[in-house]
């Protein structure tokens, strides 16, 4: 696993390298601030970021905003900070996970693992939602060409069905385009 390491306190940042690079993960790239981090994330394409709270030029709340916003990645922040506020716009910026300073080698592993796997998690139920965003405009297609033959050709709803689904066979294409083909064709009669 490749960490951008995002902390403008020199000693804090070569602590996490090192604590990192114990743990047998790669820190491929380290920032002072925020600007620079957004920059080191788009170039070197990080597999998670640790990043603090209150750095110059950009805060690390809004650098993790603009680095998700390019590309998802599984984010942990570090802040001396334990304040609601700060927490919520992490949270809202979709942070992973959050460490309050000073923290331990037993605390920043697990919050990689948690975060890792919160934006794993995430990852999975985008991809379930667009998958069931398909079958939906699938099934309303089909629904929609069902209905015009129908109409058009006085069949009954199985009938209808079967005609669609002895095309898809027939032709070897999906009952999707199939389904997409007679609308295109009836639909057009019926909006005219």
């Amino acid at each position: 696993m490749r960490i951008l390491v995002a902390e403008d306190e020199t000693i804090i940042r070569l602590d996490l390298v090192e604590m990192l690079g114990r743990a047998g993960l790669e820190v491929c790239a380290e920032a002072r601030d925020g600007v620079e981090a957004v920059e080191l994330a788009h170039e070197h394409q990080p597999d998670l970021a640790i990043m603090d709270v209150k750095m110059p030029r950009l805060d690390g709340i809004e650098a993790a905003r603009r680095i998700l916003d390019e590309r998802p990645i599984p984010i942990v922040m570090l802040t001396a900070y334990g304040q609601d506020e700060l927490v919520s716009r992490a949270v809202e910026a979709g942070v992973f996970g959050y460490l309050v300073k000073p923290f331990r080698e037993q605390d920043l592993l697990p919050a990689i693992r948690a975060a890792r796997a919160r934006h794993e998690e995430l990852l999975e139920l985008r991809e379930e939602a667009e998958s069931l965003a398909d079958a939906l405009a699938s099934r309303k297609t089909i629904e929609r060409a069902k209905g015009l033959l129908m109409e058009k050709e006085g069949l009954s709803e199985q009938d209808a069905f079967a005609r669609l689904r002895k095309a898809s066979q027939v032709s070897g294409r999906p009952l999707k385009v199939v389904a997409e083909a007679v609308v295109a064709t009836l639909g057009v009669e019926t909006d005219s």
